[in-house]
């Protein structure tokens, strides 16, 4: 406002100095005469009363228009409130009212109060199917704020409400359901697999016949180890013995054979990882290859202690060399005669000292094995690879 004030005086000033033919001199009066009808056109257009007068005018009843609008505004607002009040208040009778009508039809004694069996009869009629017992006793401890085992009509909610909570029990004992049968469908599977698994590897009860096959294994030691029982089968009258006859018939035999030692070797060796064959044979096989490697020892030390006295320049007695020989001997048979005794009662024999040990960590298991999507038979990952695993990632 202050601005078009400033701007028309300063229109009317430069007019004022433009019209000085507005003032005249009368020669004859000898006096300045002032024409009016100039100036008083340039009051009446360039005054800045009028304008500023009409503005302020203008501002102020558009401000009271506003004002008076928000006021009108408030208003309509706070009877929405008020009739939304009273729609949720006559909402709440009516309900409240419901509840109370349906309390007194499910409460059929008449007593104040509605039992499990009054609650079962009653939603049972208003909803038109059957209800398990459980799932009415889950109603009744939901609502059942006193937990007297009743409802009192503060606590009976409707029988919206009770419908509501029942599908609620319905989609849970769906999930349930469905979570249960996943789970079903997963130890199946896993079942499948460890079928499969033992199907692969023959962990079963030895029948009669693996047991006798058990037994053959211990021959290769039993062989190799003739060498320790040379004196004691040598002794007189061991010629008349079946065993002894025996004995060196097998050896024949063996020895017939060219490089029959490594043979036997590497056929028990494979053999004894074939996971077809019954779990007390391959562990035989495994362990007459111990037993074998064991009998090398003795005769290394045997071969020191005969280096060392010849170069002390000391003779070994015989009868020592005999002992130590027959000892070697009767501990191989008394190892044997453990396995065989044990075989045949179809239990594995590992009970021999370090041999045994071994043995069992050789031994293939069920959780060495893996079975892919496609059915196909693979190594399960071993700890130490896994353990490698994590460290490559941390």
């Amino acid at each position: 406002m202050n601005h078009q004030y400033k701007s028309a005086v300063a229109v009317a000033l430069i007019c004022t100095i433009n019209n000085t033919h507005g003032f005249s001199i009368s020669p004859k009066l000898h006096a300045p005469t002032i024409s009016s009808t100039p100036f008083s056109s340039l009051q009446n257009n360039y005054a800045p009363t009028t304008p500023m007068t009409t503005l302020q005018m203008g501002t102020g009843e558009e401000q009271e228009k506003e004002d008076s609008e928000i006021e009108r505004l408030k208003a309509m607002a706070a009877k929405l409130r008020s009739e939304a009040a009273l729609l949720e208040a006559d909402k709440a009778k009516q309900m409240a009212d419901a509840a109370e009508k349906a309390f007194r039809e499910f409460d059929t004694n008449k007593d104040g109060e509605i039992s499990i069996t009054e609650l079962k009869a009653g939603l049972e009629k208003v909803l038109k199917k059957e209800l398990s017992d459980k799932r009415v006793e889950d109603l009744m401890r939901e609502f059942d704020d006193s937990g007297d085992g009743a409802l009192q009509l503060d606590e009976f909610v409707g029988v919206d409400r009770f419908r509501n909570k029942l599908e609620e029990f319905s989609r849970e004992e769906k999930r349930l359901a469905s979570e249960a049968q996943k789970l079903a469908l997963r130890e199946e599977e896993i079942a499948k697999m460890l079928e499969a698994k033992a199907a692969i590897l023959n962990d079963n009860k030895p029948t009669t016949g693996d047991k006798v096959v058990s037994l053959l294994p211990y021959l290769f030691p039993l062989m190799d180890g003739l060498q320790y029982g040379r004196f004691l089968l040598a002794a007189d009258g061991a010629e008349s013995n079946p065993f002894v006859i025996a004995t060196a018939i097998l050896y024949a035999l063996y020895r017939s054979v060219p490089f029959s030692g490594f043979i036997a070797f590497f056929v028990l060796n494979f053999l004894g990882g074939n996971p077809g064959i019954n779990r007390l044979v391959r562990y035989n096989m495994q362990q007459a290859i111990f037993i074998d490697i064991a009998l090398f020892f003795p005769g290394l030390l045997s071969g020191l202690v005969g280096i060392a006295a010849g170069g002390a320049g000391l003779q070994i007695p015989t009868i020592i060399s005999q002992l130590s020989t027959d000892a070697i001997f009767v501990s191989l048979l008394a190892v044997l005669g453990y396995c065989s005794v044990s075989s045949l009662a179809g239990i594995e024999p590992n009970k021999i000292p370090l041999i045994s040990k071994a043995v069992d960590d050789r031994m293939p298991t069920i959780d060495m094995f893996d079975i892919d999507a496609e059915g196909r038979i693979t190594a399960a990952p071993r700890e130490e690879d896994d353990k490698k695993d994590d460290d490559k990632k941390n």
